[in-house]
């Protein structure tokens, strides 16, 4: 039976084939090929709202906007149930969950049999990065959710300029996806779909294909984002000499317009997003954003790397999103936003804890009940999120779609520590960056619980996203170095704005002050900036971060910057058992760069 197509087919075999033996497969009622249009877009939304799926927001105050509420059983990405399915175990590594791929795909395929039956299948064709890069990469998402393409639009580039691009090519990831929600004739849908108890988010890296089944929300449905940028993108980049990481991109820009671009590794929680569009509170310095996540970076013809933001969107945290705390991001998200598990204020807009210095009299929360200050529950889930365009940044570079990328002066290694990591300190080289890059980690207790040392460590912030095996990622990073000469790498640094005092608190003010830290490694990029070679890095010298008018306690950055010897010994026996997990596929380098440290440590002591 031939299925109602609308929108313009592709003519390329390969995904032509792809896309005919889903659709028998999952026999939806349609099919629709997106076309990235503005009217393809408001038609998502009026489907979601049709299906109860989205609310409109008021107008007057959030144009072209809907709040979702999701099912409380799919609110976040799965890592237990988000798997990378190499060839051999091996290759997926001990951070990866694994199951062999023909058995994972014998599962999927019994789950994904008539799972479209009521549903319209949508072929999304995307471009992750301005369409035509030499950095930017081509995918294409099957899905049966109006809510996953809407998102896609805002968060890659989709439509039949990425067809044209790609022309006859096979060269293209294959995601597939399904709320796993088939209906029967005249059976009433639900506001939002999913097979709460079964979901699958899985990797099949030599193939560059992505198969995900039974959740509607986030990086498990969107699967440009997570899937695509890093998991497979990071083998990608490993096969052929790039980087795929999750970092920030900015542009730092001095009083006299020198200009360079910065990229930070970051895990959750400790303010990537807010560097990203950070305000300087320095006179005459600007901080620009190319990338709030993600940055894709290759060799450019003169040996440097250059970065591109492979998303067009913020798919950001909204809970503690403020004018305080990130005033551009909230500007960004004024109009042509998709608000998720957010709560609803009794005049159309929406809220989320900390968004306001006064709580709402009175709202509906996440989950549609009536919610009061006081009432003992949170308003928003805390993973509620806004998916908002990239351009509607007020602190969106120019140049943020280059498509030959931006040249990197350094790149930011960070975490989330209450004490021995000092506000910043510099790598001796590139092979030193790397193995501070893979000891990042954070607290995973806080400091008043007496829990100071307990470490979660996530490597380069990847522990989550690295699609193969991360002691062969080290490597990967350490091969890089080895690309081009070492005067056109970039520097790299480990930063902590989370140091704390004797009495649990923060000796450093963070948000806009953070442009201080900034400015130093801009000098430091450029030739300046004073310094002390320490046992564990290159720190600032006294005097040499600009704190003038800040508002800082008396010894403060003499402790901020002061290196903890016992603390960092310490460390080096959690970094040991860390390392234990890679086994034989620890690169010997960084075990001599760790053996280095401790002989430097030892040295200090005496």
């Amino acid at each position: 039976m031939t299925v109602p197509t609308t929108g313009t087919p592709s003519t390329n075999p390969t995904l032509a084939a792809w896309v005919d033996d889903w659709v028998s497969h999952c026999q939806p009622d349609a099919v629709h090929w997106c076309d990235g249009s503005p009217a393809e877009y408001q038609e998502m939304l009026r489907l979601m709202v049709h299906a109860g799926t989205a609310i409109p927001l008021d107008a007057s105050k959030r144009p072209n906007s809907v709040l979702v509420r999701s099912d409380p059983g799919d609110v976040a990405r799965v890592e237990d149930r988000t798997y990378i399915c190499a060839r051999s175990q091996s290759d997926a590594g001990p951070t990866n969950n694994w199951t062999d791929p023909e058995q994972m795909r014998a599962t999927l395929r019994q789950l994904y049999a008539g799972c479209m039956k009521g549903r319209t299948l949508y072929v999304i064709p995307y471009s992750m990065g301005p369409v035509g890069s030499p950095i930017a990469g081509i995918g294409v998402e099957i899905t049966d959710s109006p809510y996953v393409v809407a998102n896609m639009h805002t968060m890659t580039r989709v439509g039949t300029r990425v067809l044209e691009v790609l022309g006859d090519s096979p060269a293209f990831v294959r995601g597939m996806h399904s709320v796993g929600a088939p209906l029967k004739e005249n059976q009433p849908d639900v506001p939002w779909p999913c097979d709460a108890s079964n979901k699958y988010i899985t990797h099949f890296p030599e193939t560059r294909e992505i198969q995900s089944y039974g959740s509607g929300y986030g990086g498990n449905a969107l699967l440009g984002k997570k899937c695509h940028a890093l998991r497979i993108a990071s083998v990608q980049a490993r096969d052929e000499g790039w980087l795929a990481e999750h970092m920030l991109i900015l542009k730092l820009t001095s009083p006299a317009g020198e200009v360079r671009y910065i990229t930070g590794a970051f895990p959750s929680a400790c303010g990537k997003t807010n560097l990203a569009m950070l305000i300087p509170t320095v006179p005459g310095w600007k901080v620009e954003t190319i990338g709030d996540d993600i940055a894709w970076m290759k060799f450019g013809p003169d040996g440097r790397l250059y970065a591109i933001n492979p998303e067009a969107g913020f798919f950001g945290v909204a809970p503690g999103t403020s004018m305080q705390s990130n005033p551009n991001a909230l500007l960004t998200a004024r109009a042509n936003s998709i608000f998720t598990n957010c709560a609803l204020t009794t005049d159309g807009d929406v809220w989320w804890e900390q968004m306001t210095e006064r709580e709402p009299a009175s709202l509906m929360d996440w989950i549609r009940r009536p919610w009061q200050p006081g009432c003992g529950r949170k308003a928003a889930h805390p993973n509620a999120r806004f998916t908002t365009p990239a351009r509607q940044c007020p602190a969106i570079a120019p140049e943020w779609e280059d498509p030959k990328g931006v040249p990197i002066s350094a790149m930011l290694f960070g975490g989330r520590r209450a004490g021995v990591v000092p506000l910043v300190c510099e790598a001796f080289g590139w092979q030193h960056g790397v193995f501070l890059g893979s000891i990042m980690s954070s607290e995973t207790t806080a400091a008043a619980a007496g829990k100071v040392g307990e470490l979660r460590f996530d490597p380069f912030a990847m522990l989550p996203f690295c699609g193969y095996h991360m002691g062969d990622y080290f490597a990967h990073w350490l091969k890089v170095g080895q690309r081009t000469s070492p005067d056109k790498l970039p520097r790299l640094y480990y930063v902590n704005w989370f140091r704390r005092d004797a009495e649990n608190r923060f000796l450093w003010p963070g948000y806009g002050e953070n442009s201080r830290v900034l400015k130093w490694i801009f000098e430091r990029c450029t030739g300046g900036g004073a310094a002390v070679q320490t046992a564990i890095g290159t720190v600032p010298a006294p005097g040499a971060i600009d704190t003038e008018g800040l508002a800082i306690a008396p010894g403060a950055m003499e402790e901020l910057l002061r290196v903890d010897v016992p603390g960092w010994l310490a460390n080096c026996e959690q970094i040991d058992t860390h390392y234990a997990r890679f086994g034989d596929r620890l690169p010997q380098a960084l075990r001599d760069e760790l053996a280095a440290l401790r002989r430097r440590l030892t040295a200090v002591v005496g």
